[in-house]
């Protein structure tokens, strides 16, 4: 009743009213619920037989989640979907890795049994319930279904925002644009979705034009406790769902004891998110069996409680009853069911000790095939990343350009203008290079994405990647209409979040490894409102998941004299974070090796993520400018040596990164010294250890 469009609301009522007083469920039906309730019970219990005492963040409780994703999937298959994108934490990601994305039990035991595979490319690797997972399956009304479950850390919800990126980056790329055809869902606890701030976030961005992804199912498995919190302590709302009504999403509250309820939720959200395509919450109100793992005692914080749960029949046992009080089922088939499982599960532990495990079955993408892992030699040279001046001339003459009609406000048109001024007196400025560099990449067939706080016209006003008409407010962007054939750029402001944002951009990033994803900070000191996903996913996922990412994050950083909050990017965060050869840690300090350092992202046949401390007053010094020639050869530099005569006898070296260049440049020549030799590092990590040995052998004395 809290959503204020009508039509939603008449929907919803219609399918409430013809739905409430008995939900249309065939024989066929129920029992494929209780085949996947009996899955996910029996998968539980012997577990807890097997394993006692084994952390699995068992679902027992809330088993009615199996049946839950399965109607979703199902449901979805029969509206035309093709595939299901799953973000969720550790609680019952074990059953559904097994019973709803087909993850071999052998592959789970053989985890609990610790005789996984491992080699030199497995990584340092994660716990169990953290890693991602791939599959094919066939829906009831067999057609083939894509599923994915994106790894993740204990940060519980972070992974909410990942998932809808890169549900948006494979409905851009692979379903042109059609998000009817994937569906991303996010599965919750009732204390995460209460407590964590990436949820507000995440949601504020689902009807925005650079962020939405056809609406999210939002599902929560609502245990009514949090570790050892009550509910009473871990929230101010009535609900845990209560978040939604900011946004307009409807939320159906179900309970978790009712299977035929719950499949009934789902299957009405799938087709909600299918008409309207927003976001729909649906809160499965049930219990949590044991502690917070299995080691744990819940008696001692809700002895109550426990003492209720401890009497309670499992939901597989409700239903079941449910099913043999209205003579629905014969009590035999139900119990020849249990005991075939059981058995099925009891072979699957005796194959893991004699048989080698089978391969699991991967996905449909096939986008990350002809990239490889890198090598510590990739480093000690970055490969050719140069141009043609055609191909510079045509992307300048695009990004000074606009149509006739176009009326350009006069202070953008003296920006263009100087633009093509530049160009001629062979002195390429910051904007200029940086949009060369997205220019050629573009003419390359390459796909650019770019979001931040004011990315458009940029901080500190020198991108323009956009300008505006004067009297329509339409845009026109330089970069979208270099020539005919060409990839596309999506460059949008975003909203006012750091955390939610790069998470979503991180996402996108993992489904289109040929593009380039970048995130700008408005300064860089506040990438630290986007920590969690700097430290969990960019900086560690291809040592946990042999996961990559190319994704840019673009840190504009210096003491400029704005105020400590608009001074560092915290560069000794990053460089304490660099290790295993995990990501770049650059500050170029001109544009032409910013140009080759973009571009060398997508050239490399591997990816890194790019952390880059950007300039702030650089964009506009006189003497951090680029000749032509310095983009139609060579490629980027890991260091640059003040390359003249006087200096190849210097008797002292100033070894330097970033800005403190110029300053030093400026007093040596305002003094007339010709003495010392001034060396820039202008990629922190990895470093370049050859290059560095050839420079301190020339200035060894």
């Amino acid at each position: 009743w809290h959503i204020n469009d009508t039509e939603i609301r008449r929907w919803m009522r219609k399918k409430f009213e013809a739905g409430s007083t008995t939900f249309d469920h065939t024989t066929e039906k129920r029992k494929r619920i209780l085949q996947k309730l009996n899955e996910a019970v029996v998968f539980e219990n012997f577990l807890q037989t097997k394993y006692v005492g084994q952390k699995r963040f068992s679902l027992e409780g809330g088993e009615n989640t199996i049946p839950a994703l399965d109607s979703i999937i199902n449901r979805f298959a029969e509206l035309g979907g093709h595939e299901v994108v799953i973000g969720m934490a550790h609680r019952g990601r074990l059953n559904v890795l097994a019973n709803i994305l087909g993850k071999t039990y052998e592959y789970i035991f053989s985890e609990f049994e610790g005789v996984e595979a491992t080699d030199e490319s497995a990584g340092s690797g994660d716990v169990k319930y953290h890693k991602g997972y791939t599959a094919v399956t066939e829906a009831t009304n067999g057609e083939k279904l894509y599923l994915k479950i994106m790894a993740n850390p204990s940060h519980l919800e972070t992974v909410g925002s990942v998932v809808q990126g890169y549900v948006r980056a494979q409905g851009d790329l692979v379903y042109f644009g059609n998000m009817n055809n994937i569906i991303p869902v996010i599965i919750h606890g009732d204390a995460a979705v209460a407590g964590q701030g990436i949820v507000y976030e995440s949601l504020q961005m689902s009807k925005l034009k650079a962020y939405g992804v056809g609406g999210s199912i939002h599902f929560v498995i609502n245990n009514q406790i949090g570790f050892t919190t009550d509910f009473v302590d871990a929230r101010s709302s009535d609900y845990c769902t209560s978040i939604a009504k900011t946004v307009d999403c409807p939320v159906i509250h179900v309970n978790g004891d009712d299977a035929e309820a719950v499949v009934y939720a789902c299957e009405l959200a799938v087709e909600y998110r299918q008409k309207f395509k927003q976001d729909i919450f649906i809160d499965m109100v049930c219990y949590r069996k044991y502690g917070h793992n299995e080691g744990d005692e819940p008696k001692f914080t809700q002895p109550h409680l426990y003492g209720l749960i401890a009497k309670v029949e499992n939901p597989r046992e409700v239903y079941c009853k449910k099913l043999l009080d209205s003579g629905k089922f014969e009590e035999e088939l139900a119990k020849n069911m249990e005991a075939e499982f059981k058995k099925l599960l009891s072979d699957r532990f005796n194959n893991i000790k004699q048989d080698e495990i089978p391969a699991p079955k991967q996905g449909p993408h096939k986008e990350w095939l002809n990239l490889r892992f890198s090598k510590p030699e990739d480093f000690e040279l970055s490969p050719d990343t140069f141009v043609s001046h055609e191909t510079l001339e045509k992307i300048l003459k695009a990004v000074t350009s606009v149509p006739e009609d176009f009326k350009l406000l006069k202070k953008a048109e003296r920006i263009l203008k100087d633009r093509e001024k530049k160009f001629k007196n062979d002195s390429v400025d910051w904007a200029l290079g940086e949009n060369f560099a997205y220019g050629t990449l573009l003419t390359e067939g390459k796909q650019i994405r770019f979001t931040g706080q004011d990315v458009i016209r940029g901080t500190f006003s020198h991108r323009h990647a956009k300008v505006f008409d004067e009297y329509t407010n339409i845009a026109w962007c330089g970069l979208e209409n270099i020539q005919e054939q060409q990839g596309m750029i999506q460059i949008y402001n975003s909203l006012l979040s750091e955390y939610a944002v790069l998470a979503y951009e991180y996402g996108y990033s993992q489904g289109t490894p040929h593009g380039l994803t970048i995130w700008e900070a408005q300064f860089g000191d506040f990438s630290n409102g986007a920590q969690i996903v700097i430290d969990q996913f960019i900086s560690a996922a291809e040592q946990k998941w042999r996961r990559m990412t190319g994704l840019v994050l673009l840190l504009p950083h210096g003491h400029e004299g704005a105020g400590p909050e608009h001074s560092s990017a915290r560069l000794e965060r990053y460089l304490q974070l660099a290790a295993e050869y995990n990501m770049v840690v650059a500050v170029a300090t001109n544009p032409a090796n910013f140009f080759h350092l973009l571009r060398r992202q997508l050239h490399w046949d591997f990816r890194k993520p790019l952390i880059h401390f950007s300039p702030k007053s650089l964009l506009r010094h006189p003497k951090c400018t680029s000749p032509v020639k310095d983009f139609t050869e060579g490629r980027f530099k890991e260091f640059i040596d003040q390359d003249d005569e006087k200096t190849s006898n210097a008797r002292k070296v100033l070894f330097c990164s970033g800005k403190v260049y110029y300053d030093l440049l400026q007093r040596k020549e305002k003094e007339d010294i010709d003495d010392v030799a001034i060396v820039r590092m202008e990629q922190l990590y990895p470093i370049a250890k050859s290059q560095l040995t050839t420079l301190l052998k020339k200035y060894e004395k």
